[in-house]
């Protein structure tokens, strides 16, 4: 069964642009490599056309999971959504208690986690034990390294 995933707008458009551009730029490119290996002769023998029905293989399993992805994918209205509770798309600013140390991240779905740019995903374990959580609430979190107490500080949008 599929996942049902949830994006903003820049977000679906982004992996719609990746899927177009694999479709029409990247098909082409592989089917010409294909096309030039076998004009070498032997196929029994062929490195160049074994790597590059390979690189074909992979590029159609990525298509697969875009096309699905795509096809699963919901978008967010977030003027629909509850400010006052850590959601998808929401910034919450966190303190590590132990530390001291003060985080903001963005809640987003997997495909849009990006931690150098603050992304999390909702299904990561920070992510999953902030969901729902209101300002001034403070969770212990389960990660590989041990747990985090932590205190949510702020949540905007």
């Amino acid at each position: 069964m599929s996942q049902v995933s949830y994006f903003t707008k820049e977000g679906l458009k982004k992996l719609k642009d990746e899927l177009h551009n694999l479709q029409v730029h990247e098909r082409a490119s592989i089917s010409k490599q294909i096309a030039e290996a076998r004009d070498k002769g032997d196929l029994s023998e062929n490195a160049e056309y074994d790597a590059a029905k390979d690189a074909q293989g992979l590029l159609e399993l990525r298509i697969s999971k875009l096309e699905e992805v795509i096809s699963n994918a919901r978008l967010i209205d977030e003027s629909q959504l509850d400010a006052s509770k850590a959601l998808i798309h929401s910034i919450v600013k966190i303190k590590n208690l132990g530390t001291g140390k003060a985080m903001t991240y963005t809640l987003v779905a997997e495909s849009e986690a990006d931690l150098k740019s603050g992304k999390i995903s909702v299904d990561s374990p920070i992510g999953k034990g902030l969901l729902g959580k209101k300002v001034g609430q403070k969770v212990e979190i389960k990660v590989p390294s041990g747990t985090l107490k932590l205190e949510i500080v702020a949540i905007t949008r």
